[in-house]
């Protein structure tokens, strides 16, 4: 089973509640996904993003470079939250999601990415082990960098949160 890397963009209320009521959370999450099927919304009106298999190479690349805020699992579980699909979500608040934003902005996909070759991936065991024997497997992962940047921005921008999992 594969897993996909998923981002709801919450408005501040929506995240006050979703940070205090988790069965809300999920439901609220659940109708947004089911408003937003795996079609490519532009992110500045999207509030459903995903990278898809990419989440693990992403999630690589980006401590390797230090990057200060966890945008791939969020920085905490929401309290009482079950298991969404392979742990807990975890949730940005509106100021880190800018923090993020900002790096993002001063982090290209060519930077993250300078010196990692597919073996350093499968070295790793990053997940999907099937992509490492593509010469291309590391553009596959970037790929999904700049859609993700391009998602946080837009959410930064209205002063939105978001709540993250791995599906």
């Amino acid at each position: 089973m594969s897993m996909h890397g998923v981002y709801i963009r919450l408005t501040p209320d929506e995240y006050a509640r979703a940070s205090g009521d988790p069965g809300w959370a999920e439901e609220f999450a659940d109708g947004l996904r089911a408003a937003e099927p795996d079609t490519e919304r532009p992110p500045p009106t999207a509030r459903v993003h995903r990278t898809d298999q990419a989440w693990h190479g992403l999630d690589f690349l980006l401590r390797r470079r230090a990057f200060p805020v966890d945008v791939i699992h969020g920085e905490r579980p929401i309290p009482g939250a079950g298991d969404w699909g392979s742990g807990p979500p975890g949730p940005l608040s509106p100021e880190r999601v800018r923090t993020a934003a900002d790096a993002f902005a001063a982090l290209g996909p060519a930077e993250l990415s300078a010196g990692v070759t597919p073996e350093d991936l499968a070295a790793a065991e990053i997940r999907p082990a099937s992509w490492w024997t593509d010469p291309y497997a590391v553009e596959l992962v970037t790929g999904h960098y700049a859609p993700l940047a391009a998602f946080f921005r837009a959410t930064a921008l209205r002063g939105h949160a978001l709540v993250i999992w791995i599906d």
